[in-house]
């Protein structure tokens, strides 16, 4: 699995589909507001990145409205058909 590093936070690459993930758009992006969360989804909509949150069940801010497990079902509902989009796994900070 692939790491990136966005605002000297590191993630792994969980899917990269249509060659959609570009770290240069995300740089002041993934802000605070997504360190609860396990995944970050990004996909584009005219031309820029929207980005939503996933936990998996064992996380303290589990809902259900952001399940990983419908991570799927929501890219199917919600992203344009076919496309460019990109999920992130979230990696703990190494505390020094």
């Amino acid at each position: 699995m692939d790491k990136v590093i966005i605002d000297n936070k590191e993630y792994d690459v969980v899917r990269n589909y249509r060659d959609a993930l570009n770290v240069s758009d995300l740089e002041g992006k993934i802000t605070d507001y997504f360190d609860s969360f396990d995944y970050i989804l990004g996909d584009y909509a005219y031309g820029k990145v929207r980005l939503k949150g996933f936990n998996e069940k064992g996380n303290k801010n589990y809902k259900t409205i952001n399940d990983y497990a419908k991570v799927d079902e929501y890219i199917k509902n919600n992203c344009a058909y076919d496309c460019r989009y990109f999920i992130l796994k979230t990696l703990p900070v190494e505390k020094k």
